[in-house]
């Protein structure tokens, strides 16, 4: 899978499944020093993923500072054509001052066996 690269920082495209419903998401940053992977709730909700009155919320703090979030497990979480079901992932706002829809985190690099190609800019996955 091809990595595009913005502002010096390595994003990809994921497919998230949820409900029976498929969207993709770009602009999702590789982030190995990310231990879940964050989805922005704005672009989730347009498949039912929203905040429900029993949700637990989580503070979860980065370089980019403090985020509330809430969980999610997904049906199904695809880069290119690898896809690991049942992943759990942290859904909030994502306002970090420049554009970014997710951080795939290495919860799901590491399910996914993973090879971060710098040199080639790829994505590449053992089984």
């Amino acid at each position: 899978m091809q990595l595009i690269v913005q502002d010096d920082l390595p994003f990809t495209t994921v497919k998230v499944a949820y409900a029976r419903m498929e969207i993709e998401v770009p602009d999702v940053l590789i982030d190995t020093g990310s231990a879940t992977t964050v989805l922005a709730a704005d672009i989730v909700a347009s498949i039912g993923i929203i905040p429900e009155p029993s949700d637990l919320l989580y503070t979860i703090r980065g370089v980019g500072g403090t985020e509330v979030v809430f969980v999610r497990r997904l049906e199904r979480l695809a880069v290119g054509s690898k896809s690991i079901t049942g992943l759990e992932v942290e859904i909030g706002g994502m306002d970090y001052g420049f554009p970014i829809n997710g951080i795939l985190g290495t919860d799901f690099l590491i399910q996914a066996g993973t090879i971060i190609n710098l040199r080639d800019m790829q994505l590449q996955f053992v089984d």
